[in-house]
């Protein structure tokens, strides 16, 4: 069974059409909820939650329609919002407590699920601080902490490593796949940083101002092409050595990318394509800057959708 799936999921504010017949299919495992800021991915997961009705189009969350069945559906899943919106002089324990019994897990093991949570993301010996004397990073361990506590079979977690420096959000990523594959927790992460997401996730979707750009595990997506980037240097004297080198590499069956005097190419066999840029360079007599080898990455997946 899909985590979620949806049909022609659609929402619209006014002119605004946050999500545009989205066919989603996420499975198992850790999930990527990637795009810019405005992308639509805070709407997709409020509509999965049953906070706010669609437009148009079905979603199903664990089978779950999240409007008809949202009792059942938020009992199963945890939710770790963006916004630090947390009672300042509650403390953590009571926090996570208090939301677990609010899921409906018993008083006493919602005490005792609080306190394993609160450890598992490094706030045991914190967890009777007020929520308004921590930092920014014991926040969002904590709002992690409150999602996972009434033992979800699914958390969505947007963008949890907002406001975090390099080390604590490296933390908080390896605390995450930590707890999806311990535990056995589906996990959709959101973030508009490819880099955290090709780093903790095994599936992606992408999505562009409201619009699928492309979905499916990360090995797929990002695939086992290497690619190359060429700056070459201008010459006066021929002036289109930059757009021929490319037409020769391009009709030699590669991707290329061109930025006025930078090329981005693509394809499976990175010395392969150090022969034929080599090959094409020389045979147009342009003159090269440097080389650099590179990987494959979601941000060349955003290069393609049309501006």
């Amino acid at each position: 069974m899909s985590v979620i799936e949806t049909t022609a999921l659609t929402m619209q504010f006014g002119a605004q059409r946050a999500l545009d017949a989205l066919d989603l299919d996420v499975p198992s495992g850790v999930t990527g909820l990637v795009g810019a800021n405005g992308a639509g991915k805070t709407t997709l997961m409020s509509i999965a939650l049953g906070l706010r009705p669609q437009t148009a189009g079905a979603i199903r969350v664990l089978g779950l329609d999240p409007m008809r069945d949202g009792a059942e559906l938020r009992s199963l899943v945890g939710y770790g919002p963006e916004r630090n919106l947390l009672p300042e002089d509650m403390p953590a324990f009571d926090f996570v407590k208090h939301l677990s019994e609010v899921r409906g897990m018993p008083r006493v093991e919602a005490r005792s699920r609080a306190s394993d949570a609160l450890w598992l993301v490094g706030l045991g010996e914190e967890r009777f601080r007020a929520l308004g004397t921590m930092s920014t990073g014991q926040r969002q361990r904590v709002k992690l902490a409150q999602a996972i506590a009434a033992d979800p079979s699914v958390v969505l977690l947007d963008e949890p490593t907002d406001g975090l420096d390099p080390v604590q959000r490296d933390e908080m990523l390896n605390l995450i796949r930590q707890i999806s594959e311990e535990y056995s927790i589906d996990v959709m992460l959101s973030s508009h940083l490819l880099e955290e997401v090709e780093r903790v996730c095994d599936h992606i979707v992408a999505l562009d101002a409201g619009v699928l750009v492309a979905q499916g595990s990360l090995a797929d997506l990002i695939g086992d092409e290497d690619g190359i980037t060429v700056e070459l240097v201008e010459i006066d004297d021929h002036p289109d050595s930059v757009s021929e080198v490319a037409t020769r590499l391009e009709r030699a069956g590669l991707e290329v990318r061109v930025d006025r005097v930078t090329l981005q190419v693509i394809g499976p066999d990175r010395d392969q394509l150090l022969d034929l840029t080599r090959d094409a360079i020389a045979d147009v007599g342009a003159r090269v800057r440097r080389i650099v080898t590179r990987r494959r990455t979601l941000e060349d997946l955003f290069t393609k959708v049309p501006q």
